[in-house]
């Protein structure tokens, strides 16, 4: 997945809101390349994280989570339950990029604690795990608010941050306007993402 971001491939992936073997299944059946389990707005517990983890690379995919905020210890525990990257919510500028970065990165590139758990085998493969970090976790902001739109090239220039993903009822209500997509300036706004630079 990284590799394709990086070469701004497509790549298909689903949302997992249901914390069910059975869907996971029928999804990979279906072709997905990744799920992202939604710890924000779903019911699922940090407690069913790994398992779900589990289930979505034995069936062939990667697992994204969105975790539930910009905190270090949300980021810290779905990456050490084995997640193949996060997405991070409602980043609205730069500085925010850059935090969520470094709650990913362990120092010297970043800030997140140490802890062994399924991602490092249980301290069996923590070296291993160090290199995989380096190269291949995926980290996404996810832009939602006016402020994001209008600091898109700042927060897209933060090394680690492979891609972003829009939120738009978030980012129509931070103007004001809940849903009202039709309007020339929410419009305008989700527009925006179309003039990002390609390189």
């Amino acid at each position: 997945m990284k590799k394709k971001l990086q070469n701004r491939e497509v790549s298909i992936g689903s949302w997992l809101t249901i914390p069910h073997q059975a869907v996971i299944e029928i999804l990979s059946t279906a072709g997905f390349e990744w799920l992202t389990i939604d710890m924000e707005h779903s019911p699922i517990s940090i407690e069913t994280i790994m398992n779900l983890i589990g289930h979505i690379q034995g069936n062939n995919m990667q697992a994204l989570v969105r975790v539930s905020k910009n905190e270090e210890v949300p980021i810290k525990r779905v990456l050490d339950a084995g997640a193949d990257g996060v997405i991070v919510p409602m980043i609205r500028n730069k500085e925010e990029a850059i935090q969520a970065v470094n709650y990913v990165k362990y120092p010297p590139k970043g800030k997140r604690g140490v802890g062994l758990n399924r991602a490092q085998k249980y301290g069996t493969a923590f070296n291993t795990y160090q290199k995989w970090l380096e190269h291949e976790v995926v980290v996404i902001a996810q832009i939602e608010h006016i402020d994001a739109v209008n600091n898109l090239e700042d927060i897209f220039s933060v090394e680690g941050i492979d891609g972003i993903i829009v939120g738009p009822y978030d980012l129509s209500a931070s103007m004001g306007y809940p849903g009202e997509y039709d309007r020339d300036d929410v419009n305008a706004a989700l527009k925006r993402f179309m003039r990002l630079p390609k390189n």
